[in-house]
């Protein structure tokens, strides 16, 4: 991480504090997707084998789910087999079964499923949501039906949480509890502060926040991660919390213009990070500090280098062991606004030219 930071990003100078191990090493995933397949005769039900997208690998006992979460794929993979209904061959473009999404409410104890097929007749599954798809690449979205329950249900910092089956949540929750803490810390709220929670999903760095910040405004382009939040904030009496449907670039203006311009940003983008352009809005909004929570050291790197140049000091970075057993990291990154130092003259002019 340090290297990502200082040899892609050019930074020196900041804190790189202990990681915060993760709580558990084993079976800690709320979430997993599971694919079918055959081997002979037999049909499989777990993963792809390393590098091979014909070649399913059968699962009976995944490390990272609970024991809870096995046993309810081994059921739809026993009732699969029971009722002979055959996986989808993309080589041959036949075939029904394509993947299986489970997904666990730690603290609630639910378990949803999710099966994705092509369209065909074949008996009731014994699934939550029945999802039909006619792509052949594999996409698993599609229209989808509820046999079970529609939403999951959870529990985090206290709060409850509802999503639908599209929502993202990070698939540790115990370890998200302290990946929100570390956010929380370094946003160092005292009660009156404006929040921009940028890609917020379902709301739940924003909602965590909300209990000491004078406002919380959560920005996030999919319609239903964004009704998911206002349910979970009525839900939780939460009444300083605001959410908006709207893509980060575009949207970021209207939303300063429309709540003024925060204390604190908060950001959790994609694996991918942020683009030039949504780097410049959250650098237009003057926020005294930025919480940049990332999964990805290498794709931080170059938007701290944005910050950096517009007058942002990189001040500390926490590790977080989101991920035991695979090499990926998440960290919290905070950086605080120095007002003696500009962007170079003339690149603001140089920016807004190319700026749509």
């Amino acid at each position: 991480m340090a290297d990502a930071l200082s040899r892609i990003g050019g930074l020196e100078g900041f804190e790189l504090e202990e990681i915060v191990p993760a709580v558990e090493q084993w079976r800690y995933r709320n979430k997993l997707e599971y694919s079918f397949g055959e081997e002979g005769d037999e049909l499989t039900l777990g993963f792809h084998a390393r590098g091979r997208w014909d070649l399913v690998v059968d699962a009976d006992d995944c490390h990272l789910a609970s024991e809870r979460g096995n046993e309810v794929r081994n059921a739809v993979r026993e009732w699969a087999r029971a009722e002979a209904v055959p996986a989808f061959d993309r080589r041959s473009q036949r075939g029904v079964l394509r993947n299986l999404a489970v997904r666990e409410g730690r603290r609630t104890g639910q378990v949803q499923t999710r099966l994705v097929t092509s369209e065909a007749k074949f008996p009731r599954p014994p699934v939550d949501l029945h999802t039909i798809v006619d792509d052949k690449a594999g996409s698993t979205d599609g229209p989808t039906g509820v046999l079970g329950e529609e939403r999951l249900r959870e529990e985090l910092c206290g709060l409850e949480f509802e999503m639908s089956h599209g929502a993202f949540f990070q698939t540790n929750t115990e370890m998200a509890e302290r990946l929100y803490a570390v956010a929380g810390e370094f946003a160092g709220l005292s009660g009156s502060e404006r929040v921009f929670d940028l890609f917020c999903g379902i709301g739940t760095i924003g909602l965590c926040m909300a209990q000491r910040a004078g406002e919380v405004w959560g920005l996030e382009i999919v319609p239903e991660a964004i009704e998911d939040a206002e349910r979970s904030a009525r839900a939780n009496g939460i009444e300083n919390a605001h959410f908006i449907a709207g893509n980060a670039r575009t949207s970021m203006r209207p939303l300063v213009e429309k709540a003024g311009k925060p204390d604190v940003v908060v950001i959790d983008p994609p694996r991918a990070g942020l683009s030039q352009k949504i780097v410049r809005r959250v650098i237009e909004c003057e926020a005294q500090k930025i919480v940049y929570v990332s999964c990805n050291p290498t794709t931080l790197a170059p938007n701290a280098a944005q910050l950096s140049e517009a007058g942002y000091r990189l001040a500390r970075v926490r590790p977080v062991d989101m991920f035991p057993q695979t090499p990926h990291i998440e960290c919290v990154a905070l950086f605080e606004r120095d007002p003696k130092r500009v962007a170079a003259p003339g690149r603001e002019a140089e920016e807004a030219a190319t700026d749509e």
